[in-house]
């Protein structure tokens, strides 16, 4: 059985003049828009890249997703919105609610529903062109030492893996700069050609935005 066509995704980067990859947001909404003011971000000209989980956990979950229909911003997918698209489908809600999904109930309905349904849409696995190479960002990890674009890989671990981080494992091969989230550190932390840029903004720590172009 083959994938989804829409696991891999390709972006010409020199389309936009600065381009911007953001941590986890976890409906983090009022400190991304102070993150993107503090760096004069502009919608018209530059582009914002999240390594997902931008819904769950937080204040503001539906406002973080609604964001995501704009065309300054694109996302891959995170384990957060795979469990509340599973969710949905299934009706056993009891998971994602246990891990900050819980926002769903007291939401304005349709609109929550229609937010989490677009992230259908989403993404695995990013391939962004820049003037400085080739970035690739997935949530977790990018399970595989030799990237290739539309390798087929498995799309649990691109979601929730943390073993190449945990094991400090070494690079990757086939791109310049790997970029992922989904595990809260204190500090960013950068590894060979990898980077782990979820900081905690949900649990009190900073929303990291790092500049790619």
């Amino acid at each position: 059985m083959g994938q989804p066509d829409n696991v891999y995704q390709r972006i010409e980067g020199t389309n936009w003049r600065h381009i911007w990859g953001v941590g986890d947001l976890h409906g983090c909404f009022s400190m991304l828009m102070d993150k993107l003011r503090q760096c004069r971000f502009d919608p018209w000209r530059d582009l914002l890249v999240s390594v997902g989980d931008v819904t769950d956990r937080g204040p503001d979950s539906l406002r973080c997703l609604q964001l995501l229909r704009r065309n300054w911003i694109i996302a891959v997918r995170g384990n957060h919105e795979q469990m509340a698209l599973d969710a949905l489908v299934t009706g056993d809600l009891q998971l994602w609610f246990m891990n900050g999904g819980s926002w769903f109930a007291q939401a304005a309905q349709p609109a929550a529903r229609f937010a989490l349904e677009a992230c259908q849409q989403l993404p695995w696995i990013l391939e962004l062109h820049c003037q400085n190479g080739v970035h690739v960002i997935a949530h977790a990890d990018y399970p595989d030492d030799d990237y290739l674009w539309r390798k087929e890989v498995d799309l649990q671990r691109v979601l929730w893996d943390r073993a190449r981080l945990l094991n400090k494992g070494s690079g990757i091969h086939g791109a310049d700069h790997f970029w992922f989230g989904h595990t809260p550190l204190r500090h960013r932390l950068d590894r060979d050609n990898l980077h782990y840029i979820d900081t905690g903004a949900v649990f009190g720590g900073e929303l990291t935005l790092v500049q790619l172009q």
